[in-house]
């Protein structure tokens, strides 16, 4: 599978969940809470392998993990 777009878990203050989109897409799944997005953005980006970044409410990125082959030679 070749790979698609990052994965984002970002908060939507219009709707009050937290979301998980695919870059270049519209939103996958939307949760109630920050942990249950959390697992289901690894779960795609897995899947995908892609980049997953997790956002804060406020839309800075806190985390960034990639699963697949990382282009960076850099270990950690």
């Amino acid at each position: 599978m070749p790979k698609q777009g990052d994965v984002h878990v970002i908060h939507r203050q219009d709707q009050g969940k937290w979301v998980v989109e695919v870059e270049g897409g519209r939103a996958r799944s939307s949760h109630t809470t920050k942990a249950e997005a959390e697992r289901a953005g690894r779960d795609l980006a897995r899947k995908n392998k892609s980049e997953l970044l997790i956002h804060r409410r406020d839309g800075k990125i806190t985390e960034r993990n990639t699963y697949g082959r990382d282009p960076r030679r850099s270990r950690g």
